[in-house]
């Protein structure tokens, strides 16, 4: 049997097997809701990925970006998310209707350290937070409300591997195709990747909120 063909491995016992036992810091980190070192990070985070899951299992991860202390902290178990324009599938948002499980990821700029949580969500109109996240006098027409079963922060061996806050891998943006040429190649909507880009543009300039 070539090395191609070794099977995987499905035994979590046999993984197990394959490292250290974790150690003890790692086993108490998880928290049942936010302290104040957690809320900390959430009121200085301006991006975090959401992730959450699809009736057939599938999963979907999404980013989000606001200014900092958008996300609302209602109390040590609730965070109410703003949902901000964007195209309208409502990926996330369908998949917390269907399956109200979801994770969170924070991350501060400049900071190596990140913030996990998970919970359930529900999707809200009329929650009385939700006017407080307003930007540029327009409010968010829902927002999800997570209510938290677990918390850790996260150590930054990741963010330092990708040296991501710093120069080291950064690329000039012309060393990748535009966002509209990727989309004119992997779509059929028969608009150019001029007009695309275009739109783009007039999405980033006027139509963020």
């Amino acid at each position: 049997m070539t090395e191609e063909q070794q099977p995987s491995i499905d035994d979590p016992a046999a993984l197990r097997a394959l490292y250290d036992a974790p150690s003890e810091l790692s086993q108490q980190k998880f928290l049942t809701e936010l302290d104040s070192h957690c809320i900390a990070v959430i009121q200085h985070s301006s991006f975090y990925c959401l992730a959450t899951s699809h009736a057939d299992g599938s999963l979907d991860v999404s980013p989000r970006g606001d200014p900092p202390g958008s996300v609302v902290v209602i109390d040590p178990k609730t965070l109410l998310l703003p949902d901000r324009r964007g195209n309208n599938r409502l990926d996330s948002l369908t998949n917390a209707t269907q399956r109200p499980q979801v994770a969170l990821l924070f991350l501060v700029p400049g900071v190596l350290e990140t913030l996990r949580v998970s919970g359930t969500a529900e999707i809200v109109q009329d929650n009385t937070h939700l006017a407080a996240t307003a930007i540029a006098g327009q409010t968010p027409t829902t927002g999800m409300l997570v209510r938290i079963t677990k918390t850790c922060l996260q150590c930054g061996k990741a963010v330092k591997r990708s040296a991501l806050w710093e120069d080291t891998y950064r690329i000039d943006r012309d060393r990748l195709a535009s966002f509209g040429t990727m989309l004119a190649d992997q779509t059929q909507t028969e608009q150019t990747a001029a007009e695309l880009d275009q739109a783009i543009d007039d999405a980033y300039q006027n139509r963020l909120y």
